[in-house]
């Protein structure tokens, strides 16, 4: 891949801050039915308890799939337990699982019609639950884009982190599928 020949490609409809453009296309790179789909990349200064969130644009939650906009908040600085936490310290590859869980969260929302989109955002507001299998329907959509390698580190990354506390760790272990759940799922795609 020429990075900088399909960036322009990935990049059509989207806005993405210079610092982290080589990792959000390599994403993008995964996910082709997004191509014209308008997605915003934004920092914030911190998000509370995420280090990033994808999120429809309100302002078009009602309009046709085909015109509806999406944004991806990250923090540029994740704090959890007293741990700061910098993107700029987050290695490539965990970045790219990172937004890669994160397109997958945009993938399932385009798929929604504005009404079920409206009600999906109820639901995980309102159900521990329904946030697990929102989190995991997300990771499966990455894994079956093939971003299993990227996924993967990101989950090590997370859980052999030696600074975030058990707490953090342990729900992260409850809400997204574990290593051992994505090697499952990667084996029952290549069966079938």
């Amino acid at each position: 891949m020429n990075f900088f020949t399909d960036s322009k490609i990935y990049a059509e409809n989207k806005i993405i801050p210079e610092n982290i453009l080589k990792e959000v296309n390599t994403a993008l790179s995964h996910y082709p039915e997004l191509g014209k789909v308008y997605i915003e990349f934004k920092f914030k200064p911190s998000l509370n308890k995420s280090f990033m969130k994808a999120q429809p644009k309100f302002s078009t939650l009602l309009k046709s799939k085909r015109k509806r906009r999406y944004v991806i908040l990250m923090s540029k600085v994740f704090k959890i337990d007293g741990l700061e936490l910098k993107i700029k310290d987050v290695p490539s590859d965990v970045l790219i699982g990172w937004i890669g869980h994160e397109l997958g969260h945009i993938l399932d929302y385009h798929e929604r019609s504005s009404l079920n989109l409206i009600a999906f955002g109820l639901k995980y507001w309102l159900s521990k639950n329904y946030i697990r299998e929102a989190e995991r329907v997300a990771d499966t959509y990455a894994v079956s884009h093939n971003m299993k390698d990227y996924i993967l580190e990101t989950k090590r990354f997370i859980l052999n982190h030696s600074s975030l506390s058990e707490k953090y760790k342990a729900r992260i272990k409850q809400l997204y599928l574990s290593p051992d759940e994505i090697m499952l799922l990667v084996k029952e795609q290549e069966k079938g």
